[in-house]
């Protein structure tokens, strides 16, 4: 169970109320087919799934920006695939990635049913480490943006997850306590093990599969949210 009373809770969004997985295998589809790009999805989508992850966390470790995440996964994708490609089309696929990604709103299951029986009973705010102009965009998009009071981005905070300074700045901008604030997210190493260090309370969403750990509860389904809060 948890510690201390809650009064606020912080979530991550992507892969935890936002269907990453999905929505983006769906912007894949969609400009591929536009782009004539014909690599097969399911091929790509093996491998891109894990080396995004692996990008994703060169970037929160700060080792490469977004413009290098952005066209770095393509390219190494479509090399070990084998599948000639130009650097011209292959910016214009990323480019397309980012304007179309946040137009696909399905969530992950149970989302909406959550955050409905939270809103009334806490104060519900989003620490995301994706790019401001996406995030907001998805939010509204898929109609969460009413549900959240604050959405503390990485852009925002200067600082990227797990470093403890993004959940300092959120604390401060919601004004509550450590003690009295909660973080859910997927990620173990971002979500996890830098709100704790900052002192926040969690709940690890465990869709990785990621080794069991003693940092937090572990939860595998949204719902079950609803047995501690």
């Amino acid at each position: 169970m948890l510690d201390h009373p809650i009064t606020d809770i912080f979530f991550d969004l992507d892969h935890t109320l936002w269907d990453f997985e999905k929505n983006s295998a769906l912007t894949y589809e969609q400009i591929f087919r536009e782009q004539e790009v014909t690599v097969t999805l399911p091929d790509f989508l093996e491998i891109y799934i894990p080396l995004n992850l692996q990008y994703w966390k060169m970037y929160r470790e700060g080792r490469i920006n977004k413009e290098r995440l952005r066209y770095e996964r393509l390219k190494t994708v479509f090399d070990r695939l084998n599948y000639t490609i130009s650097d011209t089309q292959i910016l214009l696929l990323a480019d397309e990635y980012i304007r179309h990604l946040s137009s696909k709103t399905h969530l992950m299951p149970h989302s909406i049913e959550v955050l409905e029986y939270l809103k009334g009973k806490y104060r519900l705010h989003i620490i995301t480490n994706g790019f401001r102009e996406v995030q907001h965009r998805k939010l509204e998009n898929s109609r969460l943006t009413p549900y959240f009071i604050e959405v503390i981005d990485s852009e925002r905070a200067g600082v990227r997850k797990p470093d403890p300074k993004i959940f300092e700045m959120a604390l401060e901008v919601a004004e509550v306590p450590a003690q009295k604030a909660l973080m859910i997210g997927d990620s173990l190493e971002a979500d996890i093990i830098g709100s704790r260090k900052a002192g926040l309370q969690a709940l690890h969403f465990n869709v990785h599969n990621e080794p069991l750990h003693e940092y937090c509860p572990i939860i595998h389904h949204l719902q079950e949210i609803k047995s501690y809060l």
